[in-house]
């Protein structure tokens, strides 16, 4: 599957709100406005590498996952083999 930033923008706001933080957590995190963190959940903007693996890293998710490349959020180092 191609990379969709709608499907970025859900799996981003839906991992964060399963570790029940707030938009003003990841914005902090990431170094960025609380508006463009709703512009990345609402699939209108992305984000750069550097930030993409602090969020992965922050939520334990794999990169592959939140870009709608996988359904699987375990990072690759993680899972069974």
């Amino acid at each position: 599957m191609p990379f969709n930033k709608k499907v970025f923008g859900e799996r981003l706001r839906e991992v964060r709100k399963q570790c029940g933080e707030a938009q003003t957590a990841i914005a902090k995190l990431i170094d960025v406005s609380v508006p463009q963190v709703s512009d990345m959940e609402n699939g209108k903007k992305t984000t750069t590498v550097e930030k993409m693996a602090l969020i992965c890293e922050h939520y334990r998710v794999s990169a592959d996952y939140l870009l709608g490349l996988t359904d699987d959020p375990t990072p690759w180092c993680r899972r069974e083999v």
